[in-house]
């Protein structure tokens, strides 16, 4: 790498029990009322949403609720949010979830504080100048949110799904207790693992004649090496606290810039991704698991060697010296051999049930190239083309 930056202001507060200090934390950031945004039933029934809340009257700070936050949030419950938020004089954000709580968090941040319809900032029709405070409580290990600057939202009106990066939308604190993810279903758990994975190998494959630092390199295939061991061992023992804490902390160091800077990488299988998750309503993870391998075998050419290291380093393939081409495929069948050893789909077919029709291709590529404005990705420069050709690979 020629050059890069590095930027994370997020303050993490991590091990057990640390959801009792977000009334701490919100009120050290400067929050006097605190909307407390959350997702289902599962932050209630768990007791987690009353002891948060406890914190906060504890704190001295008054708080209002807003919960129903949907996978894949949705841009109703983002406008929702900012309007009660309004109503209430609301200054601090405070999400209690996973990624989508947080994401749509971060939405109501933008829309709090500038003018105007919010999607317009997703749409990238205005530039973003401000957003509210915000904090989380980390109950999924996944997207990474907590300490990253993006954001995704999905407009219901044509189920366009957006995402949003910008130096204003980090959190001011992150807690992370993994205790919170021991009651997530296996599935859940697997897609969290295979969104982590995937945010480090967008950021490994960067275009070819990226020059990547051998350090990050390292950082990054020790990362998916470590979720790979730790994802089976949670998997078996939903209630082992060290194999959760591997994987929280590395969800976060994942999408933090820790493993490359994130404008360096290709990002493809994310985009192409959105799209079936905004079309199917499927999880991230899963869905990134359905397309990556057919993203690999059609892009893998570009730079063999990239994919060969990648076989030798994580998965301790031998370097073929006299066929490095066998090695980067031998590496790309070892990747969905693990997605498939922890329950998840290398293909669209078992990702939704059914094969894709050519009808639902031309819209998932359409879509995906902003109505043929624009191609995708780094490593290799895809057309919309391209796109359907990798949904078709897939399918």
């Amino acid at each position: 790498m020629d050059h890069f930056q590095i930027h994370a202001p997020t303050q993490i507060i991590f091990g057990k029990n640390t959801e009792n200090e977000a009334g701490k934390w919100c009120k050290y950031y400067g929050a006097h009322k605190v909307l407390v945004h959350f997702g289902g039933h599962s932050a209630k029934k768990s007791g987690l949403l009353d002891r948060v809340c406890a914190s906060l009257k504890d704190a001295g700070l008054e708080y209002v609720l807003l919960g129903g936050v949907v996978p894949n949030p949705q841009l109703s419950m983002v406008k929702k949010g900012v309007e009660l938020c309004r109503e209430e004089n609301v200054d601090f954000i405070l999400a209690v979830g996973g990624g989508s709580v947080i994401d749509s968090a971060k939405g109501i941040g933008y829309g709090l504080a500038n003018p105007g319809d919010v999607w317009d900032y997703y749409a990238k029709k205005k530039e973003i100048t401000a957003c509210a405070p915000l904090g989380a409580v980390l109950t999924i290990a996944a997207a990474g949110s907590e300490m990253s600057n993006c954001s995704v939202i999905t407009n219901e009106d044509g189920m366009l799904k957006r995402g949003l990066s910008t130096d204003y939308g980090y959190c001011k604190f992150a807690i992370m207790n993994p205790e919170l993810t021991y009651t997530l279903p296996a599935y859940q758990t697997a897609s969290g693992c295979t969104d982590i994975m995937v945010h480090t190998l967008e950021r490994y494959f960067t275009a070819p004649a990226t020059h990547q630092l051998a350090l990050i390199d390292g950082i990054a295939e020790t990362l998916l090496r470590n979720v790979m061991r730790y994802a089976k061992i949670a998997l078996k023992e939903p209630d082992n606290y060290d194999a959760r804490a591997e994987i929280m902390w590395s969800g976060t160091l994942s999408h933090n810039e820790t493993t490359g800077d994130r404008t360096f990488g290709d990002w493809s299988c994310h985009q192409l991704e959105h799209e079936l998750s905004s079309m199917f309503g499927v999880a991230h993870g899963a869905g990134l698991a359905a397309v990556w391998g057919s993203w690999a075998r059609y892009v893998y050419k570009e730079n063999v060697g990239r994919f060969a290291q990648l076989a030798t380093n994580v998965f301790h393939i031998p370097y073929n010296f006299r066929n490095p081409e066998a090695t980067a495929l031998e590496g790309i069948a070892a990747m969905e051999s693990f997605f498939h050893h922890i329950g998840m789909p290398t293909s669209i077919h078992e990702l939704i049930g059914k094969d894709l029709t050519e009808d639902e291709i031309k819209e998932l590529a359409y879509k995906c190239s902003f109505m043929n404005t624009r191609t995708i990705g780094q490593f290799k420069v895809l057309t919309i083309g391209d796109m359907e050709n990798i949904y078709r690979a897939a399918k």
